[in-house]
């Protein structure tokens, strides 16, 4: 037996085999100071089961599914020692341990994420399924999961693909319905949804479900969304009635803007397939699908565009349209539709959080400018829609124009999110709905295919209306991920920073990753990538990059390129796509399997990105490029270009060799390691002074980047660093980067021995800096330090966005261990910056929830961590000339933790 004691627990980590060695009852007897709960979960539990990182998904494709679990057990030491899988069709029998579609036997290991290996899934079909942990010496069991199958294949679609008739140039949104009889009990129905273009379904007059903007975003002609809803419970016996609305999206693209979306190659008048199959109580089922005995009209949506905004007129309503008892005007009769080809050959299942109206923000105040003009603020800078509620005569046309800030005599301002519109008339106003009233009393109208980005609404009408500041409410609409993370400190301003960050951040998740939420709404790579460790350490979005990098995959030409942004209509192939760029092939499988534990990321992506990667090192066989943007928006400073995109082609290069690896391609693996480092040797010999320790001019980006990219000689890190600190003293500790030098700069800092210089930064409250922008009223991130800039100054960027993971790497000190991803065994290195008097973080990985906080007792240092179940963390305290203690015996500063909470005095 290994005797548990401080000399013990300070060893530095040799393997989880070491850890696992320990003795429970000695690490319980000796960290008994578990804040008074060291048996708080007396009947340890699994929960928190998933399948592809869904709660009971329905639809879904996968044919070998993820299934995913949590041991929860704040138990010292609790350790999953086995599991065994179960699964069937019969709830019951899966229950009692019978699983007849896949049953493991037990398996001896840790993991809590496995591959469905089971009998082939069949379409249609509802699937349960539950997993028996052994921990330790007892057996905990899970309740019963499910997860139910879509279409699995395309010939199982019944209906056809349909449309109005009408080509691109039709504004009108069009309606579409169709009457069905339903005579037995139902049992359960389902409504897939296929549309090329956006779409709301109405089932006998309600509209289902609560998402916006579905389906998402793909590259329409390759590949296909489509969406399942349970609709058991808004059918009835007799007529039934089924209602399609369908927008634009990006498929139908009628603004015009210097992307040419509206020359994409898929463009067409918005299209639908749809089977709504209904199982009934005796085993029989009926499929109502789309085809030409559906019936359509024009709908009062007479102008929907995803980039400006949508036209609605409430004169063109046609009550009840969307059920069965509708009855068409004589002056306005419906027509047959027409059949379409499908828009690609790839009908897929939309398997992620749709977006939805996360938050409600009412007004903050209304400024009444005339009878006929009023400025609401919603005191936020947020992606969404407004509703405005108002009573008017009929015919009266309102305008609501939305922006992120006012000119200086109080009006709305769009003159920094509109630069990149070319309007071929005043019809498409941008960011302005336009709403004509009926004249039925009171009515509401919030757009159904839009979303802007704004924090002020003009209300504008053409006659005398009364408004109050009730009328008009906003929601904040994004892909709605669930929050993993939270960061709080005793700095007011870095609190700001850190939600200011996640709300530019959301506002900046739509599907896919985008840059902004107003002037462009477009997937650019390297934003993508620079704020994706940002966004996986406070959100799961692990379905959404995994959907986008589908994208990337359909975006990919044969020779490796890929545009600039993604999904693209065709622009971006030939300007701003180089490494430093469209690095997303590689650093987002590379951070989903470093967060998520989860091979599968590099395996779909890792032709790709060797495909990418080869045809680099075929234009640029010395190692350095040219191709790229570099250090895009930079204070003052220029970094070279080349500099910055050399490096991101060695960071591919990198994460290609250890994926190779991990993959077990063995001679890839040998053939990567050696291209990465000839790259890191070339842009070693070009740019750095091994003398000095300084790249090119010394830069603070020319510092950071090779410090945070792992470029710098090991022998040299600690001048380099010395250097980094001295060039950031000497520019008074404020920022002088872009956004891949910001991308690196904390970071570079407080792993190399100067988190306090890093802190002063953060938290600095004048330009340039995040807290600059604070000061001045910002909720969200800026896309240009200086908030007097005449371009470049949208309000609501993430690729600022970095400040956010280094929030919970650089003072919690919460970062992966490369060895065992996912959290498994967690490295933890908090820093206790000075000017800080609490900090308090936490981060809910795959096994459980991660807590890193401390704070100051005058000169002593509390410090409280939480490793959660079947984890395993190595603890480095900062402890300089101090001593750190647990449970009043002396700890060392290097430990080994089990899972279990802690808590440290340093003094």
């Amino acid at each position: 037996m290994i005797t548990c004691n401080a000399e013990t627990m300070s060893k530095p980590l040799i393997s989880l085999k070491h850890l696992l060695l320990l003795s429970i009852q000695c690490i319980a007897a000796m960290f008994s100071v578990q804040l008074g709960k060291a048996n708080a979960l007396s009947h340890p539990q699994v929960g928190s089961l998933k399948c592809e990182y869904l709660i009971c998904p329905i639809g879904i494709d996968a044919p070998k599914p993820r299934l995913i679990w949590i041991l929860h057990d704040e138990s010292f030491g609790a350790l999953q020692t086995a599991y065994q899988v179960y699964v069937g069709t019969d709830s019951l029998a899966v229950d009692a341990g019978k699983g007849d579609v896949w049953q493991t036997a037990k398996i001896n290991l840790e993991t809590n994420l496995v591959t469905y290996n089971g009998k082939p899934l069949k379409p249609f079909t509802k699937y349960f399924w539950k997993v028996k942990v052994w921990d330790k010496d007892k057996l905990v069991t899970s309740g019963v999961s499910n997860f139910e199958t879509g279409m699995m294949n395309q010939g199982n679609w019944k209906g056809t693909w349909i449309s109005d008739g009408h080509n691109v140039i039709q504004k009108a949104a069009p309606y579409f319905r169709n009457n069905f009889q339903i005579y037995k009990k139902i049992k359960s129905a389902r409504a897939y949804i296929a549309v090329a273009g956006l779409y709301e379904l109405y089932l006998n007059g309600k509209k289902i479900g609560n998402h916006r903007m579905d389906p998402m975003y793909t590259r329409f002609d390759r590949r296909t969304l489509y969406v399942t809803h349970d609709v058991t419970a808004q059918l009835q016996s007799g007529s039934n009635a089924v209602g399609v609305l369908l927008g634009n999206g990006w498929y139908n693209h009628q603004s015009t803007a210097v992307w040419y979306f509206h020359q994409a190659p898929w463009r067409n008048r918005p299209t639908f397939c749809m089977d709504l199959r209904i199982t009934y109580t005796d085993g029989s089922t009926q499929t109502i699908s789309s085809d030409t005995t559906w019936r359509t009209s024009l709908s009062p949506v007479t102008f929907n565009s995803i980039y400006t905004a949508e036209h609605y007129d409430a004169r063109l309503e046609q009550p009840g349209w969307n059920t069965a008892s509708f009855v068409p005007a004589v002056n306005n009769p419906w027509k047959g539709t027409v059949v379409r080809a499908a828009p690609s050959q790839n009908i897929v299942s939309q398997a992620m959080p749709p977006i939805r109206a996360v938050e409600t923000i009412p007004a903050k105040s209304i400024t009444k400018i005339n009878a006929q003009t009023y400025l609401f603020n919603i005191g936020r800078n947020i992606s969404g829609v407004s509703k405005l509620t108002v009573k008017g005569e009929r015919g009266t046309v309102i305008r609501l124009m939305h922006a992120e800030r006012l000119d200086k005599s109080g009006k709305i301002d769009q003159s920094n999110i509109i630069e990149h519109y070319r309007p071929t008339d005043d019809q498409d106003p941008f960011q302005t709905d336009i709403f004509i009233l009926s004249g039925n009393g009171e009515e509401s109208f919030m757009p159904k295919f839009n979303y802007k980005g704004f924090q002020y609404v003009e209300v504008t009408a053409d006659k005398p209306i009364e408004l109050s500041q009730e009328s008009l409410t906003a929601y904040f609409t994004h892909s709605d991920v669930t929050p993993v993370g939270e960061v709080e400190t005793s700095n007011a301003l870095v609190n700001k920073i850190w939600q200011a960050t996640n709300n530019s951040y959301l506002s900046n998740f739509q599907g896919y990753p985008t840059d902004c939420p107003q002037r462009e709404k477009n997937g650019w790579t390297g934003d993508g990538h620079i704020a994706s460790e940002t966004g996986l350490y406070s959100f799961d979005g692990i379905t959404i990059y995994e959907k986008w990098m589908a994208d990337h995959r359909d975006e990919q030409q044969p020779n490796g390129v890929l545009p600039a942004i993604i999904p693209t209509s065709g622009w971006g192939y030939d300007w701003a796509n180089g490494p430093d760029w469209t690095s997303t092939i590689a650093i987002i499988p590379w951070n989903l399997y470093q967060f998520y534990g989860d091979t599968k990321p590099l395996t779909d992506n890792y032709d790709n990105i060797k495909r990418y990667v080869d045809h680099v090192d075929n234009l640029y066989p010395t190692g350095i490029t040219n191709w790229g943007l570099g250090d895009w928006v930079p204070v003052k400073s220029i970094t070279p270009m080349e500099f910055i995109t050399s490096t991101y082609y060695f960071v591919d290069a990198n994460i290609l060799a250890k994926s190779a690896g991990i993959l077990n391609r063995k001679a890839d693996e040998a053939k990567y390691t050696a291209l990465a480092l000839k790259i890191k040797n070339a842009i070693n010999a070009k740019y750095l002074d091994v003398n000095t320790g300084i790249y090119d001019k010394g830069y603070q980006t020319e510092q950071a980047v090779p410090l945070f990219w792992g470029l710098v000689p090991e022998g040299l890190k600690t001048k380099v660093a010395a250097n980094l600190a001295q060039r950031v003293k000497e520019d008074n500790f404020h920022l002088d980067v872009g956004i891949l030098g910001a991308k690196a700069l904390l970071g570079a800092l407080s792993d190399n021995g100067y988190a306090d210089v890093a802190y002063t930064i953060a938290s600095q409250e004048t330009y340039p800096s995040w807290g600059w922008w604070m000061v001045n009223g910002a909720t969200t991130l800026y896309e240009n330090w200086n908030i007097q800039a005449t371009h470049d100054i949208s309000l609501n960027h993430i690729m600022f966005g970095e400040i956010g993971a280094w929030l919970y790497k650089g003072i919690g000190g919460i970062k992966i261990d490369p060895a065992h991803p996912g959290f498994k065994n967690i490295v933890l290195q908090p820093h206790f910056v000075k000017g800080l008097q609490q900090y308090q973080s936490s981060h809910n990985g795959p096994y459980g929830k991660i807590i890193s906080s401390w704070k100051r007792e005058g000169d002593v240092v509390i410090y409280t961590t939480t490793i959660p179940a079947n984890s395993t963390a190595l603890l480095t305290l900062p402890v300089g000339d101090k001593k750190a203690y647990l449970n009043g015996k002396l700890s060392g500063n290097h430990i080994n933790l089990v899972s279990g909470t802690y808590q440290f005095t340093i003094k």
